[in-house]
């Protein structure tokens, strides 16, 4: 959008300064035309009279004199020239001279008037569009001349070279489009910015209300809006919670109320199915808590995080391997990352068999690689896993599946702090879940 406007100010700026330049040339050379046709009026009227009272054998020696620059006089040919009618000058020398002389426009026009005229600008018209014409005068005694009226000469060079000037004026208004355009488009990348900020931290200040009084408009719009959307997460979070912890109390009742149920095969059967109820509730709250922004950021080391999840999968009989260092920090909650770990490879675990854990450092981030040794997942199928509640196997049985939040829940934190969470068949067996985290820089 940058180069879009400041390019469409340059052309705006430059077509109206060349129209301008044009029509300013033009005005200035009607104007230099008018001077002109009056200055050559009032010459011819002076040559002529003068002429008139030169005595005839006398008169060829004084046109050889008087007639220089652009008005000739000079003796007719006797041949009889072909007439036109009357034009504009030469009804006003007719005017002037009186009725003494006789005036008459000749159609043979001079052949000065068909050559090119010289000009010192782009814009300059190369053609002289002023008076230039031939005209008989029959003078008092009968003599018949041949007056002309021709463009003006070619003025002398300068030196001056016009792109001289131009090209200043050019890098002037590329200046000022450049600041122009910097000044319109800034409070958009600052929306823009702000509107990203809002997805990785719902808690992110609010924009600051200054410039324009559109800008500030649609920042307060922007304010507003962010305000509601904290106000809705929290109002849902808690209300989930409240819900949630309702529930434990008549859940635990009923836990204790099925040891009581003498059917050992019965009361195993509900207890399975009050425990998955159970896992469902907090797994429902886990995913409105990890849509939740809320919390203080803080640095994190990659790898001792790491480290220690796999340590507690481990110990907990789940068959993890870890490879490779990334050797960088991050920003981030520390629990939330912690549990995006632990669901992808619970995940890994439960479907594949084993985890393949490796860490790799790239420029400005580190990927965490999750492999198992499973059958993988269809390639039509990789997007909607991450939806929730959403399951490859149609069972509902906590051993086949759970409940199909494991990895909403991992792609909401992952987004929640920047990174990027994908899927992807392995080409060595099985699936593997790639998450990407952006490094910590000290002067975020």
């Amino acid at each position: 959008m940058t180069g879009r406007v400041f390019f469409a100010l340059m052309l705006g700026i430059i077509a109206s300064a060349a129209l301008t330049q044009w029509l300013a040339l033009n005005e200035r050379q009607r104007t230099l035309e008018r001077y002109r046709n009056f200055h050559a009026l009032e010459r011819a009227e002076q040559i002529i009279e003068t002429a008139d009272v030169v005595r005839p054998e006398s008169r060829a020696q004084y046109l050889a004199v008087a007639s220089k620059g652009s008005v000739q006089l000079e003796l007719a040919s006797e041949e009889r020239p072909a007439l036109h009618p009357p034009t504009e000058f030469s009804a006003a020398l007719s005017q002037r001279l009186g009725r003494e002389f006789q005036v008459t426009p000749l159609a043979e026009r001079p052949a000065a008037c068909d050559r090119p005229v010289a000009t010192n600008t782009v814009f300059g018209a190369t053609q002289w569009r002023g008076t230039c014409e031939s005209v008989q005068i029959a003078m008092t005694d009968g003599q018949l001349l041949k007056l002309s009226i021709l463009p003006p000469r070619a003025p002398a060079p300068t030196g001056h070279n016009e792109y001289a000037v131009f090209v200043p004026f050019l890098l002037c208004i590329a200046v000022l489009a450049y600041l122009v355009t910097r000044m319109t488009v800034r409070p958009l990348k600052q929306l823009a910015q702000a509107a990203k900020d809002l997805g990785n931290d719902i808690n992110h200040p609010p924009l600051e209300l200054t410039g324009a009084s559109e800008i500030r408009q649609a920042s307060a719009a922007f304010n507003a809006m962010q305000a509601r959307i904290r106000q809705y997460i929290a109002q849902r979070t808690e209300m989930l919670a409240a819900i949630t912890h309702d529930l434990q109390t008549p859940l635990t009742r009923l836990r204790l109320r099925l040891e009581k149920v003498p059917d050992e095969d019965l009361r195993h059967k509900l207890i399975g199915d009050l425990s998955a109820m159970q896992a469902m509730v907090k797994e429902g709250l886990d995913l409105a808590r990890s849509m939740d922004a809320g919390g203080a950021m803080q640095k994190l080391d990659l790898d001792s995080l790491l480290d220690s999840v796999c340590a507690d999968a481990a110990d907990a009989g789940q068959p993890v391997e870890l490879k490779g260092a990334a050797g960088m920090a991050l920003l981030g909650r520390p629990l939330d990352i912690q549990r995006c770990l632990v669901n992808l490879i619970d995940n890994a675990v439960k479907y594949g068999q084993k985890a393949h854990v490796t860490v790799e450092r790239l420029a400005g981030a580190a990927r965490v690689r999750i492999r198992d040794e499973g059958p993988g997942i269809p390639p039509d199928q990789l997007a909607r896993v991450f939806e929730p509640f959403y399951r490859l196997e149609s069972s509902r049985s906590r051993t086949s599946g759970g409940t199909g939040l494991g990895l909403t829940i991992a792609r909401n934190i992952a987004e929640q702090h920047g990174a990027t969470l994908s899927l992807a068949n392995s080409d060595h067996g099985g699936l593997e879940a790639v998450l990407t985290l952006p490094e910590f820089y000290a002067g975020k």
